[in-house]
C-alpha cells in the first residue's frame, strides 16, 4: 500500500536532503580543519561525511515520487534514529574524545537528526490521515 505523499512531508525529506548534502560535503571536504577546531578523528568526519550524501539522493528520490509506500518512510525514520543513536553512544562509550565544541558537534547533529525523524514520522501520519 502506498501512500499519498502529504505536502509536509515532501519538504521534510528535501530538508533533510539539504542539511545531509551541506553536512556531509562540510565534513567530506573540510575534515582535516574540523578535525582539529573539534577534536574529532579525520577519518571519522570523512566517513561520516561520505555516508550522508547517498542518503541525501536517497531522500530526494523519494521526493520525487507521487506517492510513497510507509515502509519507505520507516526506512528513513529508523536509519535517522540509528545515526542519533550512535552519535551519543560513540562520545558516551569513550570511543572518542572530542573537545567541548565536538561535543557540541555532535550533539547538535544527533539533535537535529532526532528532529528529522521526528518530523519525518509527523509527515506520514498526515500521508495516512490523507487516504482515510
Amino acid at each position: 500500500m502506498r501512500a499519498a505523499t502529504s505536502r509536509f512531508l515532501r519538504w521534510v525529506l528535501i530538508a533533510d536532503a539539504a542539511t545531509c548534502v551541506a553536512t556531509g560535503l562540510l565534513m567530506l571536504i573540510g575534515s582535516a580543519s574540523l578535525a582539529k577546531f573539534l577534536g574529532l578523528p579525520d577519518g571519522l568526519l570523512r566517513y561520516a561525511g561520505a555516508s550522508l550524501l547517498p542518503f541525501a539522493l536517497l531522500l530526494l528520490y523519494l521526493t520525487s515520487r507521487e506517492s510513497l509506500p510507509p515502509a519507505a518512510v520507516w526506512t528513513v525514520i529508523v536509519l535517522n534514529a540509528l545515526w542519533t543513536v550512535d552519535s551519543f553512544l560513540v562520545v558516551a562509550t569513550g570511543w572518542i574524545t572530542p573537545n567541548p565544541l565536538g561535543y557540541a558537534f555532535v550533539s547538535a547533529q544527533a539533535l537535529g537528526v532526532a528532529m528529522f525523524a521526528g518530523l519525518e514520522y509527523v509527515g506520514l501520519r498526515k500521508s495516512a490521515a490523507a487516504i482515510a
